[in-house]
């Protein structure tokens, strides 16, 4: 990890989407981050707290409502066609559903070679002859690139997404929930795999996920998010080691651990309440209605996101 060289910087970033007349969903609100060259900074929260939204937006596949996404320092909501067909060969994404992101009616060798060809890098052998590399890279076999995506079984289907994500040689890559729709035989192989290519090829990652010991095994930093805003961000041993938020002590007390004498005796931190709509949420904290330290303050202001600790962020009137 190079702590010299930011890859990708957010600032201010958000994502509205009009869901009706007068209504709008606050997806991701303000957020603000940044990630160094080499890194693996993890980003964790509850299903609709805006994690995919925050990933799919920092590579333009959604636009920004407000804020900037710089890229090597140049936006990448305000790039012409041609800065952002660039930036596109630098940038990609590891999708959550390794069957529904595959084309079913291209080969695996087409659909590895597909940004090879929009990117006119290489062509005839030479072409063939990456795609064979890569097949390899991530443990399959030269022969399969002739083969159909519904032939594969869910692992190997996500290691051909992995091959097609490295086949322009990116610097960043979002990992959109790689292994959730794993088996927990399969998913170790994969996060290994990620965390050796990232090695060999000095990429950078936002690793998206729910599995949160998977996280902290794959991660140098780890964010955590809640309902469209980021409410703690810390090194992945600080983070897990001295949780700050209350948020995040509760995602943490949920994580079990393989010792039945610790498991029995320790004490989970239990939420209470259902989580609040994004939609035209009310003011103050996001997490106020399911905080038992909540106090007046946090019921009137948002907490801003202010550094507790040495390279440790929380967004929290009460730490």
């Amino acid at each position: 990890m190079n702590k010299n060289k930011k890859v990708i910087e957010v600032k201010n970033l958000k994502k509205y989407f009009n869901v009706g007349p007068g209504l709008t969903l606050k997806a991701v609100d303000d957020l603000n981050f940044y990630i160094y060259e080499g890194e693996t900074l993890g980003l964790v929260g509850e299903s609709g707290c805006g994690k995919s939204t925050t990933g799919r937006t920092m590579i333009r596949l959604y636009d920004a409502t407000a804020g900037e996404v710089l890229f090597e320092g140049k936006d990448v909501h305000k790039m012409s066609r041609a800065e952002h067909k660039d930036f596109t060969r630098h940038a990609q994404m590891i999708f959550q559903d390794p069957y529904a992101s595959l084309n079913p009616r291209m080969t695996v060798g087409d659909i590895i070679g597909e940004g090879i060809d929009i990117h006119r890098i290489m062509g005839g052998k030479e072409r063939m002859e990456r795609i064979y590399n890569l097949l390899e890279t991530v443990g399959l076999n030269r022969e399969h690139a002739s083969r159909f995506p519904h032939e594969f079984s869910g692992g190997q289907r996500q290691r051909i997404g992995i091959a097609r994500a490295l086949a322009i040689e990116p610097k960043f890559i979002v990992c959109d929930e790689p292994i959730s729709a794993l088996d927990v035989s399969i998913q170790a192989q994969v996060v290994n795999l990620l965390i050796e290519l990232q090695r060999d090829m000095k990429l950078t990652y936002l690793f998206i996920a729910h599995d949160l010991s998977m996280v902290k095994h794959i991660s140098d930093r780890v964010a955590v998010m809640y309902l469209g805003t980021m409410v703690e961000l810390a090194s992945s041993t600080e983070l897990y080691d001295k949780p700050l938020h209350p948020y995040t002590q509760a995602l943490l007390s949920a994580i079990p651990i393989p010792d039945p004498n610790i498991e029995r005796s320790r004490q989970r931190v239990l939420l209470e309440g259902d989580v609040p709509s994004p939609i035209n949420p009310s003011a103050g904290c996001r997490f106020k209605g399911r905080c038992r330290y909540a106090k007046d303050v946090c019921h009137q202001q948002m907490p801003e996101l202010r550094e507790v600790g040495p390279d440790h962020f929380v967004a929290c009137h009460i730490v």
